[in-house]
């Protein structure tokens, strides 16, 4: 396991200090960090462009599904009899060698497809901002797509304490440009046309009807925007290495303050965007597959977003990269040990046999160039679901580690929410 951060000369024994310090805010900057990327950055095109009150639903829903949900996956990965564990090891613990390869397989699938669409987006991201922009003829989407994973696979080679350093580091002019990004909006916000439109009701449905339906696979898309599973593993086994048996209020003292943040940001965001738009725009934005803010860029004529906004899709989607890389790396040398094949500790730092494949896979995707919200809803929400969602609340009634954190109206409230993120995939499936 990757030594977690903070320094190699603490032990594994009780530790009663659990008062905020330096490398608490980095914690809570970093799980924010994983989150805020890509799917916030779609978010305003598909929640505003099913109108306005499907957009204040989600909004109400949106802190108790990120923190409740986040939190019982964090108690999952503690209640590993091991302090060494990982979520794949715990789950073989909890749920036995067939089981726990099951559930190794998800949580790689859950994730990499995550990573694919940033590799995506961040191409886009770049290939815009290069076109227009700068004005400049479009390079080979290999050439950019190459460069720009590259780099940031230089930064994972150093290890999990930088990338963790690293995102922590982005995650200050992100948040003070998203705050100044939103309220330079706010003149341009249509308030009496958002009111004539709280429902975008499609042809041949009602009123009901397309709000139900919008509501449907919004909370797929709202399950992918605040979800930081990806580093969720790295982050617990961190406070328990640090904290010992105060890992688990150390954790909900993080993920609280995080979720807070996140939240607070995002909707501020959210809403000026969508309120400065209107549907027919951010439905052009999802034709382009294009983030917001490159739309934004694009049809603001200022400097300001022109150039600014497309800086901040960078800076958003590299750092949940990094982030999500953790958890696919993890995933994939946890499939890898369950195989057939001889467990071989060296993939842990083996470039050749994890890295450039990770490398290789996500190069390809970002040049092919596949829909991004298309991945999200039918891929990144409903199998996040099943291991942010449904796995944490099973094992709360199967694990006798966990029954002390049982609470049913809370737990009913997630297992439903994971069960409509996870029934879109099968009707994606079907129609």
């Amino acid at each position: 396991m990757t030594e977690p951060l903070g320094s190699a000369s603490e032990s594994l024994e009780y530790n009663a200090q659990t008062s905020w310090e330096k490398k608490d805010t980095i914690w809570m900057l970093s799980l924010f960090g994983t989150a805020i990327g890509a799917g916030v950055l779609f978010l305003p095109i598909n929640a505003g462009a099913a109108g306005l009150l499907p957009l204040l639903i989600i909004s109400l829903l949106a802190y108790p599904m990120t923190h409740f949900a986040h939190r019982g996956l964090t108690r999952f990965v503690l209640s590993g009899s091991n302090p060494k564990h990982d979520i794949t090891d715990v789950a073989k613990e909890h749920f036995g060698d067939n089981a726990g390869v099951l559930v190794t397989f998800l949580y790689f699938f859950s994730i990499f497809p995550v990573q694919l669409m940033y590799s995506v987006a961040l191409t886009n991201t770049a290939d815009s901002f290069w076109v227009n922009q700068c004005g400049l003829a479009p390079l080979p989407r290999g050439v950019t797509a190459g460069i720009l994973l590259f780099g940031l696979m230089s930064i994972v080679r150093v290890g999990q304490g930088m990338i963790v350093r690293v995102m922590s580091a982005m995650v200050y002019p992100f948040v003070i440009s998203l705050v100044i990004l939103a309220a330079f909006m706010m003149p341009h916000w249509n308030l009496a046309f958002w009111r004539e439109t709280m429902v975008v009701v499609e042809p041949g449905k009602s009123y009901w009807t397309t709000l139900l339906y919008s509501l449907w696979f919004l909370i797929p898309l709202i399950v992918f925007s605040f979800n930081h599973t990806a580093i969720i593993s790295a982050f617990a086994t961190t406070q328990r290495y640090e904290h010992g048996r105060e890992a688990e209020h150390k954790c909900g003292q993080i993920l609280r303050r995080s979720h807070i943040l996140m939240i607070a940001m995002v909707l501020f965001f959210v809403f000026s965007c969508v309120l400065s738009l209107t549907p027919e725009d951010l439905k052009l934005a999802r034709q382009e597959n294009i983030s917001i803010l490159s739309y934004l860029a694009n049809h603001f004529h200022t400097p300001i977003i022109a150039y600014a906004a497309p800086l901040v899709a960078f800076i958003a989607i590299s750092k949940s990269y990094l982030g999500h890389y953790l958890g696919a790396r993890e995933g994939l040398i946890g499939m890898w040990n369950r195989s057939s094949l001889t467990p071989v500790e060296g993939l842990k730092s083996n470039f050749g046999k994890v890295d450039w494949g990770m490398f290789l896979v996500c190069w390809l995707i970002a040049t092919i160039n596949p829909s991004i919200l298309g991945m999200i809803e039918c891929l990144g929400g409903p199998i996040t679901a099943l291991i942010l969602f449904i796995m944490p609340v099973y094992a709360m009634y199967r694990v006798p580690a966990l029954e002390k954190f049982q609470c049913f109206p809370r737990d009913i409230f997630i297992g439903v929410i994971g069960l409509i993120a996870f029934s879109t995939q099968v009707y994606a499936l079907i129609f």
